[in-house]
């Protein structure tokens, strides 16, 4: 899930609706490559059970279920989720790779994880981040890190980049201090890092993630 258009009048669309739509108004969203700058802050992890908030067409997922994870994710877009579902069959990843499409505000999972995260966890329609981010510290377990990692600036090809204030685009202190950790909690890492990447017509550009890793102590 991420931001794809200024404020406008979809800021009172149903946020269900709205995704729903956005996904079925193409074959494909997203590349179907998983995020690197996830994959470079995970890949030395010891493989447990992991799940993604916001999981869209799944790659994140995937890339974890390839690499030994119990992997689950969660949208709250059917279509998403069912695109997800067909990526991993045709992957061999069905055993290890699970999509539930639930709204994150209704989702109560029964046991914990080794590993949350939430990337690009930014809507253009209503949605609760702050609180989600809060309760998805909860589903950590003793050991156990959560990851969150933000557009610290709007892509210069995005409707975004237009209609925005800073805030929008929270920096990695903030959306620490909004989890209100308390002292069982290590930080890891609280940076923006760059990355590039390439536009949907080819542009080519240095895009800045806000990457939080922080471990529950077990």
């Amino acid at each position: 899930m991420t931001m794809h258009h200024a404020h406008n009048d979809d800021a009172t669309t149903d946020p269900r609706e709205f995704w729903e739509n956005r996904y079925s108004s193409a074959e494909r969203i997203w590349s179907g490559r998983p995020n690197a700058t996830l994959v470079g802050v995970v890949e030395d992890l010891p493989a447990g059970r992991s799940v993604d908030l916001g999981c869209g067409e799944g790659a994140d997922v995937l890339w974890l279920a390839s690499a030994g994870w119990e992997a689950t994710g969660v949208d709250i877009s059917a279509t998403a989720v069912a695109r997800a579902r067909a990526a991993a069959e045709d992957q061999g990843l069905s055993e290890a790779a699970h999509f539930e499409a639930m709204d994150l505000a209704e989702w109560r999972p029964e046991e914990p994880f080794d590993l949350v995260t939430a990337s690009f966890l930014q809507s253009p329609v209503e949605l609760d981040r702050v609180e989600i981010l809060r309760r998805a510290s909860s589903l950590v377990a003793e050991g156990g890190r959560l990851c969150i990692i933000s557009h610290a600036a709007p892509p210069p090809w995005s409707e975004s980049a237009r209609g925005h204030g800073p805030g929008d685009f929270p920096q990695p202190e903030e959306d620490l201090d909004s989890l209100n950790l308390g002292a069982e909690w290590t930080t890891e890492i609280c940076e923006v890092r760059r990355r590039e990447a390439e536009g949907p017509n080819g542009e080519l550009a240095t895009l800045l993630d806000s990457v939080v890793v922080t471990r529950r102590r077990g």
